[in-house]
Parts: C-alpha cells; structure tokens; sequence
C-alpha cells in the first residue's frame, strides 16, 4: 500500500469492522469523521484523547533528506494536530505522552532538540508532557514519533461534544446564538450551513514551499515564498473551536491529511448525511495557488491543518462570530438529507469523490522527476 492514510474501504473493511465497543464508558470510538475518542466516567465528567504519527525532524529541516521515505513533519506539528483534534471534538487540549522510535544513527543532541521542541509547542498549548517511550530500533530509517494526546470535556455532558453515525436525529448542540443553548448530541443535521475557519490548504502550503524554496523563488518573488513558508502559524484551531462550541453548532471536524474535499466528506460519512459544497465559495490563499500550481498539487486535496469544518443553525452568525474574534471565516454550503456529496462550481455540478491520497505524498515521490534548479 502507498504512503498516507488507508483507502476508506480497506479501512472500514480491515480495522474498523474488527473493532466491538460495549463499554458504556465509551463515549465516542473509532470511526469515520471522529478527531478523537471520548470516556465517559463517574458523574459528568470525560476525558478526549487522540493520537498522531509520523516521520520528524528538527524545526525547518523538512523535505531535506532525499532518502526519507516521506517528508519528515515537527514533533510541534504531531502536537498541534492532536490539540486540533481534540478541540474539535468539544475538549481542552490538557496533556500529551511522547513516543520517539530512533533509528540506530541518531545522535543524543537530535533527541534533545526534539524534546525541547515539544516541551515549547506543549508550552504554547498549556498542555503537560506526561511521559512516553524513547527507543532505538533496529526497524527505524528515520526518527518515528507517537503523540497522544489528552483533554478534559469542555461540556456539562460528554455526549454533547461530537457526532456518531445516526445522530442525525438527535437536537443540535445550541441553538444558533450563546445564550440559551439546549444541551443535547452534538450532530450535522440536514438544513444546517457549513462554515470554515481560515483558509484551505495551509499546512500543505507550508511544507511545500519550505521543500520547493529553490524553485519558487525563481518563478514568484521573495515576500510570496516567505509568506507561504510561514503558514504553520496559522495551524491551531482551538480558538475557533471554543468560540464554536460557546456559540452553539451542530459538529466540527478538523481538517487535515486528504485535504479540504477528503475532510468534508469524512464529516458527511460520520454523520450520514449529504453536502452541497460551492467550490467558488472555499477560502484559499493566493499563495497556496501559487504553490500548488509549481508543484503540480491540487490545492483542494493538500494537508489542511489549521481549517476547522463547522456546521450550525445559523451559519451567518457563526461566522459573524468568528470575525469579531479576528478569525476569518467562510460559509461554503449546506448540510442535505440523504448521502449525495456534490460540489457546485458555478454551472458545473458533480458529486464529490471520496478522500484521495494527500497530494502532498504524490509531490514527494516525484519530486526527481521535476525540473533541476
């Protein structure tokens, strides 16, 4: 199989259909559109967890070694990724364990660096490392790193926080303004708008123009490569997932590997419902086009950490809501009844596929088969 997450099928047939939860404690599981899992213990109290992997490197070292088997990301990413997750799951990041495999060849100084980044990032965060494993493994090229992260549920009731397949009954989460909102299973109903926070492709924008510097500052000038590179800063969500959830919405997912049209239909699939999407309509940079098109990605399916997907009620007032706290936002389509998916680009319609290998893989492996600078 290629590098990147599994083909929803092989998923659902392979891993989540050998999966039984019974448990009462378990709130929320394994499943399609979840960012993270969900216990439920004594009283109303619950605790989210999620868990993130991947090669990594030290800050600003990405796309630099050319026998990797894929980019290295930051361990401040894997971090970023699991505080996204689960805030987007209705939790506050709290804590994270660290797991680092090494590779035979690494250096105590590479597993400092790496520590003392994720320390900053956890830091940043107001998240608490509470432990892990660090090994050296015959079995690792490359530093693999596992982060878990863990959050406290921000509701009086931990069924609120996100949506299961078959909720679509169920009352949404609020009731489209901050006061008043009625308790109940968070789920995307049919009817509701969907909103996105930011832009599209920004973590992909990112590591693509740090990787592909040389050969875009001879086609764009300086301040747009500079600008690309400096995306990252724009990958946490849990602002927008607080003012959201305090606000009153149906779900939110978090956007990521797949990009934007791989996470919209993650949200439909978990929650069994259709979309009607406006591509004219989803947020994107000219930077991330511009990237993009001398990398030969498309923008719509790169890594898209740092969008938030909500749906609410009143998706106006949601945005509205956003902007008054400096987060740019977009309202981009409806949720529909049944399971059609379909995209809307001016008079041109179609029904969207499902998630595609991240494009940000594909420029990976052709990368000697693009010019020489």
């Amino acid at each position: 199989m290629k590098t990147g997450k599994l083909p929803e099928n092989v998923l659902k047939r392979s891993v989540l259909r050998q999966i039984h939860t019974g448990s009462e404690t378990v709130q929320n599981g394994a499943g399609i559109g979840r960012d993270c899992a969900i216990l439920a213990f004594s009283g109303k109290e619950g605790i989210a967890a999620s868990m993130q992997e991947g090669l990594v490197a030290a800050q600003g070292e990405a796309f630099t070694d050319p026998a990797a088997s894929e980019p290295a990301l930051t361990i401040g990413t894997l971090i970023q990724r699991c505080a996204n997750n689960l805030a987007a799951g209705g939790a506050r990041p709290s804590a994270a364990m660290v797991t680092l495999l090494l590779p035979e060849r690494a250096q105590e100084a590479e597993v400092k660096a790496l520590m003392a980044e994720a320390a900053e990032k956890c830091r940043e965060l107001y998240m608490e490392i509470l432990g892990g494993q660090t090994r050296t493994t015959k079995g690792a090229d490359a530093v693999l790193a596992v982060v878990t992260g863990f959050g406290r549920m921000r509701g009086a009731d931990p069924a609120d926080a996100v949506p299961k397949s078959g909720d679509s009954k169920e009352p949404p989460f609020g009731d489209g303004s901050r006061k008043g909102a009625v308790r109940g299973k968070r789920a995307s109903l049919p009817g509701q708008d969907v909103v996105l926070s930011k832009w599209i492709g920004l973590e992909g924008t990112a590591l693509l123009a740090k990787g592909n510097r040389a050969r875009l500052l001879k086609r764009y000038p300086a301040y747009l490569v500079e600008e690309a590179e400096g995306f990252g800063r724009y990958l946490s969500i849990v602002p927008e997932a607080e003012i959201a959830a305090d606000f009153g919405i149906g779900a939110m997912h978090d956007a990521s590997e797949g990009g934007i049209l791989g996470a919209l239909w993650e949200l439909a699939e978990g929650a069994g419902v259709g979309l009607s999407i406006d591509m004219r309509k989803l947020p994107l940079r000219q930077e991330t086009v511009e990237v993009c098109e001398c990398c030969g990605v498309n923008p719509y399916e790169l890594l898209a950490g740092g969008c938030l997907i909500m749906t609410a009620q009143d998706g106006p007032g949601l945005a509205a809501a956003l902007e008054r706290e400096g987060i740019p936002a977009a309202l981009v389509g409806k949720v529909t009844e049944g399971n059609d998916r379909i995209l809307i680009n001016g008079d041109e319609i179609r029904y969207m596929d499902r998630p595609k290998r991240d494009g940000v893989y594909g420029f990976w492996e052709s990368r000697d088969l693009l010019p020489r600078e």
